[in-house]
């Protein structure tokens, strides 16, 4: 029977960092995956492929829309979608690959299969009904998540779709409707809108990009709604049905119920943590009131000899989260102070124009009663802004009152899921907004406008 000192099962963001980062520290390691790739849903059917998409749609849309005012002249464009599709794959399997490689480099033993705890220290892989029993003195759970059906609208990858299935279409759909407006969503609703589809937003709280700063999902919110998206906001799907042509579907708004229809529906209301056959009562590991793992501040579950990090845990469902999660919790089980700071994990929605914020919004801010200072820019003076033909957008940083230390930085931008990096920073070393605004950025950039909202804190903006 094989012996580990230390079992990662799953083989995502989470789960293959932690696996390298264990045999790093000198625990002999193996990783499960019931998969027949490593990276998890996020190289695979997430993040990875979602983004290649979008920068396709991306090049597409901008040279539709922004060739001629560039003095390119480009007639008769179209759209080979199985190429577009054959690229995302390409980049998928390069990834992959990747980490495959990086287990072989780090000695880890790979074992594929669907694993289950048959006790605290013995777990069961099942591939594909052939069986084996490996033990291990230390586990690391990062299983990842699901996306979340509704009760009336079972996926069906035809008309039902999951984020999965809308990465993966043959042809772009006349149309199709989209449950919920969050990143995911939104995202994929401007894949196929670029792509010529009729899309439309449907959301159940009062507004998209719930759990960002406002002002940044109001700027979105106008911004996708002038790409041609439709975005309902306030209104519950009370019920849906496939017909012959697609789906239709029952919403309701402010006291009033209507019927939308499309050709096709996303369903994208959220993910939920993927524990089930785990076999975690065998192994005594509990769970909480929301379905997801219990840890303690040093991802220990209830079986201090098991860790469990990532979607399963709470916290934002994110690969970088993840990562860090799989880092911190691995560096504990050999006696190190891993940590992860969850004031600094930044979020980004990767529309066009970005959205990302990293600590604390306005609105936190206002109901915890901090006393702060803001201060905005926009993109538009900026130079490189217009030489990218990228002005759309804006910088904001809100700071303590009192000792300017920065609370939280938010984006919408074409580049705010890079520039938002220098803010994450400043945030985990305790920086504050004169920090920033003392930091020469180099000339011509985008990230000049953090700079000049940095400035703007200070109630000294140099070009406003």
């Amino acid at each position: 029977m094989p012996q580990y000192q230390v079992l990662v099962i799953g083989a995502g963001p989470g789960g293959y960092v932690a696996a390298i980062r264990a045999a790093q520290l000198g625990f002999k390691t193996a990783i499960v995956e019931k998969g027949k790739t490593l990276g998890g849903t996020c190289l695979n059917v997430g993040c990875i492929p979602s983004k290649a998409l979008l920068a396709s749609t991306e090049h597409y849309h901008f040279a539709q829309e922004r060739f001629a005012a560039h003095g390119i002249v480009a007639e008769k464009l179209s759209v080979d979608l199985g190429a577009m599709m054959k690229r995302k794959d390409q980049i998928v399997t390069k990834l992959t690959g990747g980490v495959d490689f990086l287990m072989k480099k780090n000695k880890i033993e790979k074992l594929t299969g669907k694993a289950t705890f048959l006790d605290a220290n013995t777990v069961e892989i099942d591939n594909a009904g052939t069986k084996t029993t490996v033990t291990a003195e230390k586990f690391v759970l990062a299983t990842g998540s699901v996306p979340v059906e509704l009760p009336f609208l079972k996926f069906d990858g035809k008309t039902v779709l999951s984020s999965d299935h809308a990465i993966a279409l043959t042809e772009v759909p006349k149309s199709l409707l989209v449950i919920g407006g969050g990143a995911i969503g939104l995202e994929l609703g401007s894949v196929w809108r670029r792509l010529g589809a009729e899309v439309t937003v449907v959301e159940f709280l009062p507004r998209i990009a719930t759990g960002f700063d406002g002002q940044v999902a109001e700027t979105l919110r106008k911004s996708l709604i002038k790409q041609g998206i439709t975005i309902h906001t306030g209104t519950k799907v009370e019920s849906g049905e496939v017909t012959k042509g697609g789906i239709a579907l029952t919403v309701s708004a402010e006291g009033k119920t209507t019927k939308l229809e499309a050709e096709k529906v996303l369903v994208a209301v959220g993910r939920r943590p993927y524990v089930e056959g785990l076999g975690l009562e065998k192994a005594g590991v509990a769970l909480t009131d929301r379905g997801r793992v219990k840890i303690d501040a040093h991802w220990k579950t209830s079986v201090p000899h098991i860790s469990a990090i990532g979607d399963i845990v709470d916290g934002p469902m994110l690969a970088h989260k993840a990562s860090d999660e799989g880092i911190a919790a691995v560096e504990r089980m050999a006696g190190k102070p891993g940590q992860v700071n969850f004031d600094a994990i930044p979020g980004v929605i990767y529309t066009n124009p970005e959205g990302a914020s990293v600590g604390l919004t306005e609105e936190q801010l206002k109901e915890k009663g901090v006393a702060y200072k803001s201060g905005s820019a926009p993109f538009g003076p900026n130079g490189r802004a217009l030489a990218n033909d990228a002005t759309e957008g804006f910088v904001k940083i809100l700071a303590d009152a009192k000792t300017d230390r920065v609370l939280g930085v938010h984006i919408v931008s074409s580049a705010a899921s890079e520039l938002i990096a220098q803010a994450v920073s400043v945030i985990e070393f305790g920086g504050s907004a004169e920090d920033i605004a003392r930091t020469c950025h180099a000339h011509p950039t985008m990230s000049e406008v953090v700079r000049e909202a940095a400035h703007a804190v200070g109630g000294h903006p140099i070009h406003g």
